[in-house]
């Protein structure tokens, strides 16, 4: 039987990294926790509270971007002002920000087209 500890990463893949690391760094002001290079090839880890986002071009040939793959949520501390900023960088958003009774949350795509989730959870 296998038995799953927990989620190692949630890897995106990414064709420019320059581009890439200006949107998780710059925009959603991720603080790198790991990187390798090696022939151009990169795999950039975040970490975040006790889960890890990786970001790469390391399988470019074989893993491409996609809007319709899976998508981490990312849990903000302000859902209005995460839109709020999003917006104002002219991000693309594929699911608009709705109530789902228990959370908020909305769609994003990083500049591969990738998909993220921007989630609050509602208070208890």
């Amino acid at each position: 039987m296998i038995r799953i500890k927990e989620i190692a990463f949630t890897g995106y893949p990414v064709t420019d990294i320059a581009r890439a690391r200006r949107f998780y760094e710059g925009l959603l002001n991720l603080k790198v926790t790991i990187q390798f290079e090696h022939e151009g090839r990169h795999w950039i880890e975040y970490d975040i509270g006790p889960a890890t986002l990786a970001i790469s071009n390391m399988s470019a040939e074989k893993w491409k971007p996609s809007p319709d793959g899976p998508a981490a949520a990312l849990e903000v501390e302000d859902f209005d002002a995460a839109i709020a900023t999003l917006r104002a960088a002219n991000t693309t958003i594929y699911l608009e920000p709705m109530d789902s009774g228990v959370c908020r949350l909305a769609v994003i795509g990083d500049p591969d087209g990738n998909s993220l989730v921007i989630h609050q959870r509602k208070s208890s």
